[in-house]
């Protein structure tokens, strides 16, 4: 899909990744829709400096687990810009558990996440997916985690959320074909974001370790790869990992 002159959304679009992703959409020509749910100052701050740049560009206040919060982003798009061409589904929840600690894990920490990171994305898709596929075509990228396709991270909630959104990602390619691609990206642990903020500080050492970059995944690198898969015109159902060598898929 050429991007030039096409718009996307983006949520999670004042985090550490959220933010590369919207300026890398931004230097190949979209329009960018940046979601956010608290950071206002941030938000607006970002989008003045998208707008400096060039781009056509609105930061738009939304809770993604809320119908209400979904309908704002996507008809923000629509007056702006005639509708989404790109949703970018990078908004995510999680809180530090190991996975022994199984009393820790409440039902209502299990609820949060899973809502945050999974079902927040379906109703995304299913609200927004539809109006792409009428108007010919669109492009949904989705933001998991190695902790999808690995039993380790920030608690097994997490990683559950994550497998199921990798999974969700395949399914709605096949619901959305041929006008929408669905793909994903699995990102390993990343500095300067609040997912790594959030880890105990020496299992985000060891995953450092770990990799065989022996060093964390670059998010440039993780936008890039977004990029990629809304410019696609012929892949569809896959999540690439940018983890620096650590999981294998």
């Amino acid at each position: 899909m050429k991007l030039e002159g096409r718009c996307a959304v983006v949520t999670g679009g004042t985090g550490g990744l959220g933010w590369r992703i919207c300026r890398a959409l931004a230097d190949g020509g979209m329009k960018v829709v940046l979601v956010y749910l608290n950071s206002r100052e941030k938000a607006e701050e970002y989008a003045a400096e998208l707008r400096a740049g060039g781009t056509e560009a609105v930061a738009v206040q939304a809770d993604v687990t809320t119908d209400r919060g979904i309908a704002a982003m996507a008809g923000e798009a629509e007056r702006r810009f005639g509708g989404a061409d790109a949703l970018v589904l990078d908004a995510a929840f999680n809180q530090w558990v190991p996975f022994p600690d199984l009393e820790a894990l409440e039902p209502s920490l299990w609820g949060k996440i899973m809502d945050y990171n999974l079902t927040a994305p379906y109703k995304a898709i299913r609200a927004m997916g539809p109006g792409m596929k009428k108007r010919g075509g669109g492009r949904i990228v989705t933001v998991s985690s190695i902790a999808g396709f690995h039993p380790s991270g920030s608690s097994i909630a997490y990683c559950v959320s994550k497998a199921g959104l990798i999974h969700l990602t395949r399914c709605m390619a096949v619901a959305l074909a041929p006008e929408v691609l669905v793909n994903g990206v699995a990102p390993g642990l990343m500095e300067g974001t609040r997912m790594t903020e959030n880890l105990a500080p020496e299992y985000a050492e060891s995953a450092r370790k770990s990799a065989l970059i022996g060093k964390a995944a670059d998010r440039d690198d993780v936008a890039d790869a977004v990029r990629t898969l809304i410019a696609t015109d012929s892949i569809t159902g896959q999540t690439l990992i940018v983890d620096g060598g650590k999981v294998y898929h």
